[in-house]
């Protein structure tokens, strides 16, 4: 997991439907770069059920028990 750049972040805002100039990009790449840093050092070691996406099938799996 590394800190994105502006030249990432541009391209992922434009295929959300959120266009942005290099500036805007620039500054969302300076706001979110320190909790991609944070994180850095347990990247990839939670176990994946943990992955959220996964979370309404592990409540619904609990609700039907």
């Amino acid at each position: 997991m590394t800190r994105p750049t502006a030249r990432e972040i541009k391209p992922i805002a434009q295929t959300a439907g959120v266009p942005v100039d290099d500036e805007i990009a620039t500054r969302i790449s300076n706001s979110i770069g320190p909790a991609f840093e944070g994180f850095a050092a347990i990247a990839g070691t939670l176990p994946f059920d943990l992955e959220p996406a996964l979370y309404v099938n592990a409540q619904t799996a609990k609700a039907a028990k």
